[in-house]
């Protein structure tokens, strides 16, 4: 929470979220209950009955009897005193939003200035100033994310006088004492081989649900088999067994669920136990402890951070729901550490390389932290439907002081221009350390972020690019554009968009809540467009829901069905001030859904998994069954249009910087001659669809022969379009125009892009793990402008952490060079990504692939390198003119 308003900024207006009757997409945090406790003892229970989480009791007391020389015994945790999940323990929420009557922070409102992040002069990113972070889960100066932070070394045994874990301490003998635990988490170790998280820079143990490990126990003596032993798994601030959230798991005994663990060898002190979790477990940070019980006594392991054990999804599980059957799918989709990302337009796709960064050391506690700040309950993180939905809720900052500030204004000052990211290590970094949710967002740094996220967690997810993606405000399911009576744009009544691009994720499930036939691939979008359930989440839902129209389907399928297959329809003021259909553009919609292909940097088209060929029998059902229970139902009978003058748009690859030219091709396919009065309007468009105002026109009259084309050219020169120049610079051109002889209405939109260069990376050099290695980077500034206050961003997991780079000015058409060193810390193919960015020209971008050989002796992994820096003043090696 906040003393100050917070605000995400853009194009959205709308009043802030309040409760309603209406149910979160979540449950709410579960309250603070103490177990009941039992007069069972916690061995009797553990070991009277073959279910250990059927017990009434978790932790045992009552009668139960504890040996002389435990110093646990039946002890709970520690809880540390507060409630890590709520994140204002001083009574606030700071999961409402500010109330201020209006939000600004929505890519698509019209009529405020959105740009400015506060508007009363203080700085929402700046920490309480009573000198405690109100929006950390614990105000009283601990951190709640540390396993431990009362002060005192938790690695400690708890002990009132005297050592358990050593045999022969006072009031131990003949005890069978843990003295110590090794959980083989090495990055070389089976553990993490077999459960594919060698990668996670974590020291840890780290596995995927459903599938066993390996640990060994260090005992104070031979283990015998009258000796009983359970293992026990804790998370959360108060673990009960019905709900999953702690684990007894008692040794050579079935536990239920699919928890259990066995003894695979005995070794003098040290025993061998093979460990099954269950394919439906919570996933997250769990405590690990381990009971014993023999004559002598019963003894209780202290728990201790190191042995803290992380569980994730598991798609190499049969048994899990997010069960993915393809190796290649896996690779691609769980454990590639970075991806192509595809923006642009249809015509002219640019790509950028993304650093997702998902085993980057901190991602994975960023992630978990995520989960926290949501106040999630516990109980519910084992199901991925109720993960993935409460992450599209997160990662953006609406409504609950989220991941990223979304900004579409195009003034960035306050923060970092979305197209500057190169990954989402550092935004994921920087919201874990602070607690503040991060400026600036936008459509595909959201999806990246997301990726990481559940990628991280184990699902299986990529990055989707849908171009011409509407954007339906009245649930229509139609994009609907008014125009005045000579079909000039009417911008006051178009609050329906069609960005050029937008960008979500695919991940991969089964949904058990639905009917038989939708599992697969789930849409999950984390953009803040509009409220689900009255907050800013969207998804997962079905693509194959998608596909078929069937709009009914949870979560949010027409919404996603109007991003991806509506149509555009063109309505024209009449003399009587009413509005009237005079063209439906049935093609306009979703004409390209696209993600990175499995192995390679090309691209794979996936229109196909979300809609059927277009114009077919089956999407015009798919289509006109989502109109039915949209607010226009009738609109297609309303439609009345025959035409037989075409229209269609052509333009250069054009540059930024150069001059450009536009044609309007008109062709005649009647057997009569038509006479077309045509107008052209020219602006700039920020990609979400919104426009700038007119900066050039044309119109003329032409008469066309029967079977005839005409070609009307449009020119336009740099400094015509120089001081009207938005982000991605886009331009939009409307044609509009009127056949005289049939009364046809000639209506078409086409957006086009200027192309920005690219950086050249060159490695000078061999890459090998813990020794220092150069690159060099080269741009061109493309503008006979100079671009002020450069910055430089370089990325890229295994080789350096996020790196900022002030360069400050480069002079028109001066090309510079730079050269900077990293370390690299893993093995393997890497990718290092750079982007520049200034208040003239952004989205710059370029990328080249390192491998990365292993250090001398074979080791894979190095803990030197890598650091990040912020800020850093950096001198060119280089300058040349034009």
């Amino acid at each position: 929470m906040m003393n100050g308003p917070r605000s995400d900024m853009g194009r959205w207006g709308g009043s802030p979220w309040q409760p309603t009757d209406t149910p979160s997409p979540e449950p709410e945090p579960e309250p603070d209950r103490h177990p009941r406790r039992s007069s069972r003892s916690f061995w009797a229970r553990c070991f009277g009955c073959c279910s250990c989480r059927n017990a009434d009791d978790d932790w045992g007391g009552g009668s139960g009897s504890r040996g002389p020389g435990s110093s646990s015994g039946g002890r709970r945790p520690d809880s540390r005193g507060s409630d890590p999940h709520q994140p204002d323990s001083r009574g606030s929420d700071p999961r409402r939003p500010d109330s201020r009557g209006s939000d600004p922070r929505r890519p698509d409102s019209r009529g405020s200035d959105p740009r400015r992040p506060d508007s009363r002069g203080s700085d929402p990113r700046r920490p309480d100033s009573r000198g405690s972070d109100p929006r950390r889960p614990d105000s009283r100066g601990s951190d709640p994310r540390r396993p431990d932070s009362r002060g005192s070394d938790p690695r400690r045994p708890d002990s009132r006088g005297s050592d358990p874990r050593r045999p022969g301490s006072r009031g131990t003998e003949g005890m069978l004492v843990v003295t110590g635990v090794n959980l083989l988490s090495s990055h070389s170790d089976q553990n993490r081989q077999e459960h594919h998280t060698d990668e996670f820079e974590y020291d840890e143990l780290i596995v995927r649900r459903g599938q066993p490990f390996h640990i060994v126990l260090l005992l104070s003596r031979p283990y015998e088999s009258s000796d009983h032993i359970a293992l026990e798994l804790l998370i959360g601030n108060n673990p009960e067994v019905g709900k999953g959230t702690h684990v007894i798991i008692p040794v050579g005994k079935g536990g239920s669920g699919g928890w259990k663990a066995q003894v695979t060898k005995a070794n003098g002190q040290n025993l061998n136990l093979r460990v099954h979790t269950s394919p439906n477990s919570i996933i997250g940070k769990f405590q690990f402890t381990v009971r014993t019980h023999s004559d002598a006594g019963e003894f209780q392991l202290p728990f201790d951070p190191r042995n803290e054990i992380y569980i994730l999804f598991n798609p190499w599980c049969p048994e899990d729901i997010v069960y993915v059957d393809r190796e290649d799918w896996r690779q691609e989709y769980v454990l590639n550490e970075s991806g192509r990302i595809y923006y642009g337009t249809e015509a002219q796709i640019g790509e950028r390389t993304w650093n997702y960064g998902q085993f980057d050391h901190g991602v994975l506690d960023a992630c978990l932290y995520i989960l926290d700040r949501r106040g999630m309950p516990y109980g519910g993180r084992g199901d991925p439907i109720s993960v993935s939905r409460v992450i599209s809720a997160m990662v953006n900052s609406l409504d609950d002081n989220g991941v990223l500030i979304g900004n579409w204004s195009g003034e960035y000052s306050r923060g970092t221009n979305p197209s500057a990211w190169v990954g989402s290590v550092e935004i994921l970094l920087s919201y874990l350390r602070t607690g503040y949710s991060v400026p600036y967002g936008q459509c595909w740094v959201f999806a990246g972020v997301t990726t990481t996220v559940l990628r991280c967690l184990g699902l299986a997810t990529r990055t989707v690019t849908n171009f011409n993606s509407a954007h339906d405000t009245d649930t229509s399911l139609t994009m609907d554009i008014y125009f005045d009576e000579n079909m000039k744009p009417l911008e006051h009544l178009n609050h329906d968009s069609v960005w050029n691009f937008h960008v979500w994720n695919d991940c991969w499930m089964k949904r058990p809540d639905l009917p038989s036939g939708f599992d697969g691939w789930q849409v999950v979008d984390a953009t803040p467009q509009e409220t689900s359930s009255g907050i800013f989440c969207c998804g997962p839902c079905s693509v194959e829901s998608i596909k078929n129209g069937l709009v009914y389907m949870k979560y949010d399928t027409s919404f996603i069905f109007a991003e991806v297959n509506s149509d555009k329809v063109y309505w024209q003021r009449q003399d009587d001030g009413s509005f009237k259909i005079v063209y439906v553009e049935e093609k306009a919609i979703g004409t390209l859904i696209t993600t990175k292909a499995i192995g390679s940097n090309m691209r794979d088209d996936i229109t196909h998994l979300y809609k059927h060929p277009e114009g077919s029998e089956a999407e015009r059902k798919a289509v006109e069954t989502a109109a039915a229970h949209g607010s226009k139902p009738n609109v297609y009978a309303m439609s009345n249009s025959a035409e037989d003058v075409v229209v269609q748009v052509e333009t250069q690859d054009p540059v930024m910087g150069q001059d450009l030219m536009v044609c309007v091709v008109l062709s005649n396919r009647g057997s009569s001659h038509r006479t077309v009065n045509l107008h052209l309007y020219l602006s700039v468009t920020f990609y979400t669809g919104v426009t700038g105002p007119v900066f050039k026109d044309s119109k003329k009259e032409l008469v066309l022969a029967p079977g005839a084309s005409e070609r009307v050219i449009m020119p336009v020169a740099y400094q015509e379009y120089r001081s009207h120049l938005v982000d991605q610079g886009a331009m939009l051109l409307n044609v509009s125009g009127h056949v005289k002889e049939s009364g046809q209405v000639l209506a078409k939109q086409h957006t086009f892009r200027l192309r920005t260069p690219d950086l050249s990376l060159t490695l000078l050099g061999a890459a090998v793990v813990g020794q220092e290695c150069e690159v060099q980077i080269v741009f061109k500034n493309p503008l006979p402008v100079t671009l002020t206050n450069v910055v430089f961003r370089l990325e890229g997991s295994g080789l350096q952490r996020p790196k900022i780079l002030n360069v400050g000015d480069i002079g028109g058409n001066e090309t510079v060079t730079l050269r900077q060193t990293f370390v690299p810390v893993r093995p393997g193919p890497r990718q290092l990504i750079a982007s520049l960015d200034s208040p003239q020209i952004s989205q710059v971008h370029g990328v080249i692939q390192v491998d990365v050989a292993p250090a001398s002796g074979g080791r894979g992994f190095s803990d030197t390198g890598g650091d990040s820096h912020s800020g850093e003043t950096i001198p060119m090696a280089s300058r040349g003119g034009a």
